[in-house]
């Protein structure tokens, strides 16, 4: 077989190749821009004329069996045709779900904490224009052998009004995986880790395993819009 034969069949495999990785990469990409949802989110107050605030969460995490450790990333999206203005977005924790740090964010102190929340970080975000949005990395611990949830309101910058509240939503897995090294976790499941009383989730506060998503949501949506969260104080800037 001559060299410049030779020659010709090696371009095009390293042709063919090239393309297959293409292919390969696009729908890497593709798959991970579609793993994220507005699953349990809704409108609590009604926005400025053109501004349209909505929130994404993904559709899957990992939670590490042994310390505990997963990591969320939280999108705030303007997907009207007007600027917000200056607004704030929550990332709070219940449950099983504690929220440690998200990044560019400060904490709230607890006596702030919405009802039945562990933790929360408030995100100050000047403007967010039309057309655009803002993400988050979010550092949290889930205890697997707990129902765990997370819930992101977008408020106004005083905490008076909620134009959207996602949440609070379940993490989540129907089968544990106890004896891996992770557990996956599903967007809007219920967590049902096996424990000593097989598949009932063991307490996690007075009278929780029985408190419906609904009431927790309706009880957050309540703290956002009477702005028990900072408007009997001072507002803070972050």
């Amino acid at each position: 077989m001559s060299s410049r034969h030779m020659t010709a069949i090696a371009g095009s495999l390293l042709t063919a190749s090239f393309s297959a990785v293409m292919i390969l990469a696009c729908t890497a990409t593709a798959d991970n821009e579609g793993a994220m949802s507005g699953k349990g989110g809704k409108v609590v107050d009604q926005p400025p004329a053109g501004v349209k605030l909505t929130t994404l969460l993904p559709v899957r995490i990992s939670v590490d069996n042994g310390s505990h450790k997963t990591a969320i990333t939280a999108v705030v999206k303007n997907g009207g045709t007007g600027n917000s203005g200056r607004i704030r977005l929550l990332v709070a924790g219940f449950d099983g779900l504690a929220v440690k740090n998200v990044k560019g964010c400060a904490e709230v102190p607890k006596k702030d904490l919405p009802p039945g929340s562990n933790s929360a970080f408030s995100c100050a975000i000047d403007n967010l224009a039309a057309g655009s949005s803002k993400t988050y990395a979010v550092d949290a611990t889930f205890d697997p052998r707990k129902a765990g949830k997370i819930c992101l309101p977008v408020q106004t910058s005083d905490g008076k009004k909620t134009y959207w509240q996602q949440g609070p939503v379940p993490f989540g897995a129907n089968k544990p995986t106890p004896n891996a090294p992770a557990t996956p976790l599903l967007l809007g499941v219920d967590n049902k880790p096996v424990g000593p009383g097989g598949d009932q989730l063991p307490k996690t506060g007075v009278g929780d395993e029985v408190l419906p998503l609904g009431v927790a949501g309706a009880t957050l949506v309540a703290a956002g819009t009477t702005g028990l969260w900072a408007t009997r104080r001072r507002p803070h800037r972050h």
